[in-house]
């Protein structure tokens, strides 16, 4: 290093040792492994970082110099604090990708400094140790005359340029190699060439490469789209393809399609879904045909809300209905918005966008309310708040729904300020009041999302105050108490909902669903212990309730894992609709062939045999069945796949593609 000369050697040196205790405080603080090859790969981009960083500023007087190298590292040490918040506050990294939420989430500011914990201000001890170094040396320099760095002299600048360009090349070379699959978990699908140019999975990512190169990759990605995403592709065993006559489907049009497209990113798409999965028809099929149905997505809802005492409506509905016991809602970048959309196009979201409102503009005519449209339905869609989140009357319409009402369409009251939510009693009504107009002999569809129980909870609010009463004999935190306030509107807005189907003599004919969008990450987990004592890491704080209700069918409980993904593929068998499964990442969980898995946003899994954290490549066994490398493989590899399929499929705006070419050719042969 004595090649470096001067101010570049001391830039270099000063920044590579903060940035670096930077990166390690995280992945301690974060519980991720430092000797690995992951972090060696972190090694060699922070000092390529750095180097580059350290030339640059060495050009300045040593005053300016040591300033920008401090605000360099504050700037590091706040990005990695706030990773660090975001992280336990919504379980995702955050990412300039999601910024059409910057403004509406401005709102959580004290939501989340409440949830920020102590030693997330570690973050900042190497921006404490540069100023400290820097004072020691001002102090040693003031008493020692011969303690000064060389004159820079313009020979030394060519000097240091040369040797620059090396030490990048070397940098950059040796991390290049450990890009390699061999360095890379053995069980991981997504290969870390790929996860560099994309980010496709910030988890992964972070652990991979480090939170201060996601920070750059991340402003990559959002002003540079990658051109590199490939189309993953999964074959499927012999004893995994259904060859059930009764959901066989003539695929003529579909081939003619494949044989006119010239993209190639749309024919890998092509290729990847007419390949897909067909599921079989079961004894579930069509159990449901011909009755009404109504979703709701229950804002903030988690286990929580099983309790006859509190929530009679709900238990109620979940005693005497279907009762999915290990479903999960995993959360991503805009939770509610992202899960919404896997629920009503059984596609997994983009991780780190918010999907729905980016492509806002895609249509899919494979989505539930296009399913029910081409079976002579009435749709619609309900939500009791503005579009101040999410474009729901552009997205809502874009898949299918009929019709959208928000908050101002049903004349709802509602407070402007932060977590003055509408109340989903009020919402539960006008929705009555809407059922009233339809002719009788025509069955609906309806999707719900209800607002009443979102956060906050550590400041007081009208419905988070209005139940207070209901526990106040309880030892519960303020926060769990204004949860359950809340919870108990919702709960009433359920019991309106009975009472209504019931007196208009339709409740009979009426299948209702309820699912969690996701658990109230507004609460520290340990409150959520207060009431629950079970375990909640490992995702299992994710498990939210979902109840499949009708008064006719047998009261079941299910210990299925499953997810919102399966929603679409689920109810389309249960009402016997005309859909293609292979158009689906998500899967009927009646099917034979459904795995029994739910998959996180990370690509983490677990089932009733294990759970596989992919961001540090453990798996943890809960009977004595073991995988072996090859299963496990192969399980991330399909996991890896539809993620993908997905992605592309949506950012291409592929269904809207391939319902008109179809319906082109179709055209064409009846001409």
């Amino acid at each position: 290093m004595k090649l470096i000369k001067g101010k570049t050697f001391f830039s270099y040196l000063t920044l590579l040792i903060f940035l670096l205790l930077t990166e390690i405080i995280f992945r301690v603080i974060s519980g991720n492994n430092i000797v690995n090859f992951s972090f060696l790969r972190v090694f060699l981009l922070i000092n390529f970082i750095s180097l580059i960083l350290g030339f640059l500023t060495s050009f300045l007087k040593s005053k300016y110099n040591k300033i920008l190298n401090a605000i360099i590292v504050l700037i590091a040490n706040i990005y990695a604090w706030v990773q660090l918040g975001f992280y336990n506050f919504l379980g995702v990294y955050i990412s300039l990708n999601t910024s059409s939420q910057f403004g509406a989430v401005k709102s959580y500011i004290m939501d989340f400094m409440h949830s920020m914990k102590a030693e997330f201000l570690l973050a900042f001890l190497p921006f404490v140790g540069i100023i400290t170094t820097y004072v020691i040396i001002n102090i040693i320099k003031k008493h020692d005359e011969h303690f000064r760095l060389k004159k820079h002299y313009t020979y030394e600048n060519q000097t240091n340029f040369i040797t620059v360009l090396l030490l990048l090349f070397l940098f950059g070379g040796s991390f290049y190699y450990l890009l390699d699959d061999k360095f890379a978990d053995n069980y991981q699908a997504v290969s870390n060439k790929d996860l560099f140019v994309t980010a496709s999975n910030p988890g992964l990512c972070v652990k991979e490469f480090g939170i201060l190169s996601f920070g750059i990759i991340d402003i990559k990605s959002k002003f540079i789209e990658s051109d590199n995403e490939k189309l993953i592709y999964y074959a499927y065993n012999d004893d995994e393809v259904n060859e059930n006559e009764e959901r066989l489907f003539d695929d003529t049009a579909w081939e003619t399609v494949i044989s006119e497209e010239q993209s190639l990113t749309l024919n890998s798409l092509n290729t990847y879904f007419i390949n897909g999965q067909v599921t079989e028809k079961n004894e579930m099929t069509g159990v449901f045909k011909d009755k009404n149905l109504i979703v709701i997505m229950m804002e903030s809802v988690n286990d929580v809300i099983y309790n006859e005492e509190y929530f009679p409506n709900f238990y109620k509905l979940a005693n005497e209905g279907w009762s999915f016991v290990n479903n999960y809602s995993p959360r991503n970048s805009c939770a509610t918005g992202n899960n919404e959309f896997s629920a009503m196009t059984g596609l997994y979201s983009i991780y780190n966008l918010c999907t729905s409102n980016v492509y806002l503009n895609n249509s899919y005519y494979t989505s539930i309310f296009n399913l029910f449209n081409n079976e002579g339905y009435y749709t619609n869609s309900l939500h009791n708040f503005t579009e101040g989140y999410y474009y729901r009357s552009t997205i809502h319409a874009n898949m299918g729904s009929s019709k959208y009402y928000g908050v101002q369409d049903l004349e709802i009251p509602f407070y402007t300020y932060y977590g003055g939510w509408a109340s989903d009693e009020d919402l539960m009504n006008k929705y009555l009041n809407i059922v009233d107009t339809y002719d009788k002999k025509v069955p609906f569809m309806s999707f719900i999302t209800t607002v009443t129980s979102h956060q906050p909870y550590s400041s007081s609010s009208p419905y988070g105050d209005l139940y207070l009463e209901m526990t106040e004999n309880t030892d519960y935190s303020m926060e769990l108490r204004r949860y359950l306030s809340k919870l108990k509107v919702l709960d009433n807005s359920l019991g309106i909902l009975i009472e209504g189907l019931k007196a208009r003599k339709i409740l009979d004919d009426t299948v209702i669903v309820l699912f969690g969008d996701h658990y109230p990450y507004g609460i520290p987990l340990d409150i959520i212990n207060e009431i629950l004592e079970r375990d909640l890491n490992n995702y299992e704080n994710e498990k939210v309730p979902l109840v499949i209700y009708n008064p006719k069918i047998e009261e079941k409980v299910y210990e299925t894992y499953t997810s919102y993904l399966n929603l679409t593929p689920t109810i389309a068998n249960l009402f016997d609709l005309n859909f293609d499964p292979r158009l689906y990442a998500g899967v009927d969980i009646f099917s034979k062939v459904y795995d029994n898995t739910v998959v996180f946003a990370d690509f983490s899994w677990k089932n009733a045999k294990a759970y596989y954290n992919a961001s540090t490549g453990e798996i943890t066994y809960y009977t004595d069945f073991v995988y072996t490398d090859e299963e496990l493989k192969n399980i991330n590899t399909l996991i890896y796949a539809k993620m993908n399929s997905s992605s592309l499929a949506i950012k291409n705006n592929y269904f809207a593609y391939l319902e008109k070419r179809l319906k082109e050719v179709e055209e064409r042969k009846n001409a």
